[in-house]
């Protein structure tokens, strides 16, 4: 064969960690505290408006291509219940796009937005399918690196090495807050400055804010409810961090509708339409009680002390998140350096997976020495993988 039979695009994109990580935990019988899912399902009201969907037909055939009516108006009536304070209004007929789930939010954005040569900052570590997102569209990623504060106990954005990385060929950034891997919540003055670049700068926006309701310190804010952010600002987010229905794959679109369109026309093509039935019962799941969404907070937060005291007392250096379900920890008090090679071993020696961080930057060696657990698992569980973990202890 002449030619290589990948697009030389994706040429650097193997099998994504989080298979590989989740197989392995599968092959050796380890606690997985890699993979980003709930050990347990979500509210029993939501599964049950899912089965009534189906029995009655709804959504069984091809829904509408923006998304069926009842979820549109239910993620309108969500940003104006909790963001609306801040101006976040959005028409759902004009405003809201349904989608596969966020990775194709963000997929179908980037394709919509950029022209090959485009640049787009984004902040790393951040979440793989970033990355191969920029590069089916043609795009060039800049990586802005958020760094460890040991003092605050967070990785923090340099908004001088943000400004910085924004040229003349910058079409948008990319920004994820709350951040996965690290937990850091960008405050109101970060956003304030990033709101502020974009309007100088003519800068397009596409915010990943999957885990809005998972904010354990400080208070999530919309870039979109920043002055002049409005118009140029596409956000996302999903029904499956908040209710715990990873694989239903519901997400959604809000932006000004010339925004939405340029999302929508690839969007199309990708899925077309997906998860029917799935589409009622997360618009009767938008509209939980607010007891709900502070539940799934303070549970979260117990479950993140627990995971957070345990990797402590096995030696690890702890960045508690102040938001998401994900810790990042740096692995060099236990004497190791190689993050990617600390995990291959640990199942074996602890039975516990983890996921590399390395594997979310460009800059591979930034990233080394820090591994990432997710602790959207039951307490129980988490206080086995800690006992487990404790063996690092003696080397």
């Amino acid at each position: 064969m002449g030619r290589p039979p990948q697009n030389h695009r994706l040429a650097e994109f193997g099998t994504t960690i989080f298979a590989e990580m989740s197989a392995l935990a599968v092959r050796t019988g380890a606690i997985n505290l890699g993979q980003g899912f709930p050990d347990t399902d979500g509210p029993e009201e939501v599964r049950e408006a899912a089965v009534r969907a189906l029995r009655d037909g709804l959504g069984n055939q091809y829904p509408p291509g923006p998304g069926v009516p009842e979820l549109r108006e239910a993620v309108a009536a969500h940003q104006e219940r909790w963001y609306g304070h801040l101006g976040v209004v959005c028409d759902p007929e004009t405003e809201v796009l349904v989608t596969a789930g966020a990775t194709e939010a963000i997929t179908a954005a980037l394709l919509g937005l950029l022209e090959p040569g485009d640049e787009v900052v984004a902040l790393e570590p951040y979440y793989d399918s970033y990355a191969a997102a920029i590069a089916m569209a043609g795009g060039t990623r800049v990586p802005v690196t958020l760094r460890p504060d040991a003092e605050r106990g967070r990785f923090q954005l340099d908004l001088d090495e943000l400004r910085d990385a924004v040229t003349d060929r910058t079409r948008l950034i990319l920004l994820n807050s709350p951040h996965n891997p690290t937990g850091t919540v960008l405050s109101r003055s970060e956003l304030a400055a990033v709101a502020e670049l974009c309007v100088e700068r003519d800068l397009l926006v596409v915010t990943d804010e999957v885990y809005e309701h998972l904010v354990f310190d400080g208070e999530h804010l919309p870039l979109a409810s920043f002055p002049g952010m409005r118009e140029r600002t596409v956000t996302i987010s999903s029904a499956g961090k908040t209710f715990s229905f990873t694989g239903w794959k519901v997400g959604w679109v809000t932006a000004v509708p010339e925004l939405l369109a340029a999302v929508r026309s690839a969007k199309q093509y990708l899925t077309y339409v997906s998860a029917g039935p799935f589409q009622y019962a997360v618009a009767e799941a938008l509209r939980l009680p607010d007891a709900y969404f502070t539940e799934l907070r303070e549970r979260l937060a117990t479950q993140r002390d627990v995971l957070v005291s345990g990797l402590s007392e096995a030696g690890f250096t702890v960045f508690p998140p102040a938001g998401t379900y994900f810790v990042t920890t740096d692995i060099r008090p236990l004497g190791e350096s190689d993050g990617v090679g600390f995990c291959l071993r640990l199942p074996e020696r602890c039975g516990v997976v983890a996921v590399p961080n390395q594997v979310f930057y460009d800059h591979a060696e930034v990233g080394a020495p820090f591994v990432r657990f997710a602790f959207c698992k039951r307490v129980s569980v988490l206080r086995e993988a800690a006992e487990r973990l404790g063996a690092l202890r003696g080397g």
